[in-house]
């Protein structure tokens, strides 16, 4: 069996766009199935005293994936989520400025933006070159728009629509040595690269387990450094604000925010282990076959569109994008967009991949994802169909 037998994906289909859903693996939807089971047996005793444990036993894994203290550790739905609970628990006050990069997913320049409306701050928007040769280009462009009057930094470890991997430990130092505060989002960091929070230094991380590590919807975690988890609070506040346990009220707010299904995030155990353990060298394994996957996959893709790779192969994970040429200029149909050229590699050619809107109609990007489900041969069908889609 291939390892794209693991999944359940459309055999119909050229899957190429991992990272905007991720794929969740036949045996991880299985065990999520009878922990459902389990749940409605009995819902009463699985959520009061089964419950906990089993929570607790997540936390201490998923915890050790990323680098951080299980105490620090915090499951939330999405990385979505975990953003909008930094921004709105933050005391922003009129003239504050919140940094951020035209990079940034949109769901996210959302929250800043409606964060700042209310408060009266700015949303400062860094312009970082795609094509760059370099990490310093990021570097400088995000450092040359601080200013005293800076509150917080929202950066992407892994960029949505260009697939970059920010070297985000240099800017979180650069940040802090301006007294600046440091959100990162990184719904794609978790098994695309090796994490390490601790390592980072930010006051927030926040990411997606349902992405790269192939765990269920719904899973992610935010991660908050000791000092700045008195004041952090979720969208939904519920029972743990004024609870009596002794334990801090951040795990107590973010563990309970009412009834809801606790399965995808009891799950992602299964799915470090299983996924992890589908090549011999584990997780480090799999981090370098995607990667280099994706890099062969971009090559192929460049040399069909006749452009050069417009970032340096550090700054890639298992995410590549290439510039295409002009759109219509239509704005797209939808917040996930769908530019006719989607349309029809789907309609025409059964290949699901993205291409984004960046950074504004009619400049478009082809984004590709590569995971342990693809081949090199998706790729190469995925170039014969730009070349017939695309007139020259």
């Amino acid at each position: 069996m291939s390892l794209r037998g693991h999944w359940i994906l459309d055999p119909e289909v050229i899957f190429l766009n991992h990272g905007s859903f991720g794929a969740c693996p036949r045996a991880i939807l299985d065990r999520q199935t009878e922990l459902r089971e389990r749940l409605e047996r009995e819902p009463v005793r699985f959520f009061l005293r089964e419950l906990p444990p089993l929570l607790e036993e997540a936390r201490e894994a998923c915890a050790a994936f990323v680098g951080a203290r299980p105490e620090d550790f915090a499951f939330v739905r999405n990385a979505s989520a975990g953003v909008n609970a930094v921004l709105r628990s933050l005391p922003i006050a009129p003239g504050d400025e919140l940094l951020t990069t035209d990079h940034a997913y949109g769901a996210c320049l959302n929250a800043l933006e409606y964060v700042a409306a209310r408060s009266g701050a700015a949303v400062v928007i860094a312009q970082v070159p795609f094509p760059l040769r370099s990490e310093d280009e990021v570097v400088d462009a995000i450092v040359s728009r601080i200013t005293p009057r800076t509150r917080l930094a929202l950066l992407d470890h892994v960029t949505s629509p260009t697939g970059l991997v920010f070297p985000i430990e240099r800017l979180v130092r650069e940040l802090d040595r301006r007294g600046v505060d440091t959100l990162i989002d990184g719904a794609h960091g978790p098994g695309m690269v090796d994490v390490d929070v601790g390592a980072i230094g930010a006051c927030w991380y926040t990411a997606n387990f349902h992405k790269h590590t192939c765990a269920p919807k719904g899973a992610a975690m935010l991660w908050a450094r000791e000092d700045k988890q008195a004041s952090l609070h979720p969208v939904v506040v519920s029972h743990g604000y004024r609870s009596p346990s002794p334990r801090t009220r951040f795990l107590e707010e973010f563990d309970w925010t009412g009834t809801d299904d606790p399965t995808p995030w009891l799950c992602v155990p299964h799915a470090l282990r299983y996924v992890g353990g589908l090549l011999e060298g584990g997780w480090s394994e799999v981090r370098a076959h995607n990667h280099a996957l994706a890099l062969r996959a971009r090559g192929i893709l460049a040399e069909a569109l006749g452009v050069e790779p417009p970032a340096p192969a550090s700054m890639i994970g298992s995410l590549a994008a290439l510039p295409l040429p002009d759109g219509d200029g239509a704005p797209p149909t939808s917040a996930l967009y769908a530019d006719p050229l989607q349309v029809a590699l789907f309609d025409r050619h059964r290949i699901e991949v993205p291409i984004p809107p960046w950074p504004g109609p009619p400049m478009r990007l082809i984004r590709i994802s590569a995971h342990l489900h693809n081949h090199e041969d998706d790729y190469r069908r995925l170039a014969d169909a730009l070349r017939q889609e695309i007139p020259r």
